[in-house]
């Protein structure tokens, strides 16, 4: 054994260290404990000599996971990374030292149970979600023919999500302005989300230098998908960055000028919520806000897609909540036409007799 690899330990981890044609590798096992560690050190090991003969192994699913974020962590967001991370290293149960090639459906499904007595069918959806991605890359890059197992998600139950009325939202940014106080970068990042449609992340990241003062837009220049695409901003959110804009800089910093960390809106807008009775609301519901009142207003779907920069439209669709306020319109003017009920001017009269009493 001693003439392929070495074990050795830094602290309570083991490390291991090999050379193969003239090159040096060294790596930790992030395994305490030596059985375990001397697996992966001689996997590792064998992996290296397929390579050094110009053959690519075939990974288990754990080293399938620690491959997608190597090769995507640079160029995808960190909340996805992050996302993928967390399935790799804590939810593969059984799985993850299975070659990818002889995962079977049975695996995965059993697998999934185990997954589902602790979390919720959504969760589950998104675990399977997981593991499709990166088995499915494997076949992109040659690594396997085709993914050996078909499980298919769960049906989960759909729920009305939650989009800032327009009528409470004079009163909701108030009460958001008094509950951050000091901390401006709150209410400019609340304002970008709702008026330009920005995900938090770009919040952090938003620059003064990115404004386009005399055509009244903003241009992103760090986004989730790397685009670059102007957004118009309207009149009121114009007016209320003027007073405050700079040269150059971050638009959105803390209290003691730093940047902000990621999250740094919820509690703000959890407790504005609290106050203006409007639970629901997150920093992705109020980018979704902006998405349904453009859509309400009757701008085209693919317009809405442009500006909320998604490389598909069925991302954009699922942006959009119902408007029920234009299906009871509707309903009112085919009972009028129907000859059934009260029209709009009884309505209307009906309800000045009731507010002058």
């Amino acid at each position: 054994m001693a003439a392929s690899y070495q074990l050795f330990r830094v602290g309570q981890i083991w490390h291991y260290r090999f050379q193969i044609d003239g090159t040096r590798v060294q790596r930790s096992t992030r395994e305490s404990v030596k059985y375990r560690a001397d697996e992966i050190a001689a996997r590792a090991y064998d992996h290296a000599k397929l390579w050094a003969r110009g053959q690519e192994p075939v990974p288990t699913l754990r080293e399938l996971f620690i491959q997608w974020i190597a090769a995507h962590e640079p160029i995808v967001s960190g909340a996805h990374i992050k996302s993928i991370s967390t399935v790799g290293r804590l939810h593969l149960y059984g799985l993850g030292d299975v070659s990818i090639a002889s995962l079977t459906t049975g695996m995965v499904e059993c697998a999934r149970l185990e997954h589902l007595e602790t979390h919720s069918r959504a969760s589950v959806n998104h675990w399977l979600k997981s593991i499709q991605l990166v088995c499915n890359w494997a076949v992109r890059r040659g690594v396997i023919p085709r993914v050996p197992w078909q499980v298919k998600t769960l049906k989960v139950q759909k729920r009305p999500r939650a989009i800032l009325p327009v009528s409470a939202a004079a009163a909701w940014l108030g009460a958001l302005d008094d509950i951050a106080g000091r901390h401006i970068g709150v209410r400019i990042a609340v304002r970008l989300m709702l008026g330009a449609g920005l995900r938090e992340s770009e919040t952090r990241t938003a620059r003064w230098e990115w404004m386009d003062w005399e055509r009244r837009t903003y241009t992103p220049g760090i986004t989730k998908g790397r685009e670059a695409d102007p957004v118009p901003l309207p009149p009121w959110l114009i007016e209320y960055l003027s007073p405050l804009r700079r040269t150059e800089g971050l638009m959105v910093v803390s209290p003691s000028g730093r940047a902000c960390g990621a999250g740094f809106t919820r509690n703000q807008i959890h407790a504005t919520n609290a106050r203006c009775g409007t639970p629901g609301l997150t920093p992705h519901r109020l980018r979704g806000t902006f998405a349904t009142q453009l859509s309400e207003q009757g701008v085209p779907i693919q317009t809405i897609k442009r500006v909320m920069r998604h490389k598909d439209v069925r991302t954009t669709m699922f942006y959009l909540e119902a408007n029920l306020g234009a299906v009871a319109d509707a309903q009112v003017r085919l009972g009028e036409k129907m000859g059934l009920g009260e029209n709009a001017t009884q309505i209307e009269r009906r309800k000045s007799g009731e507010a002058s009493r």
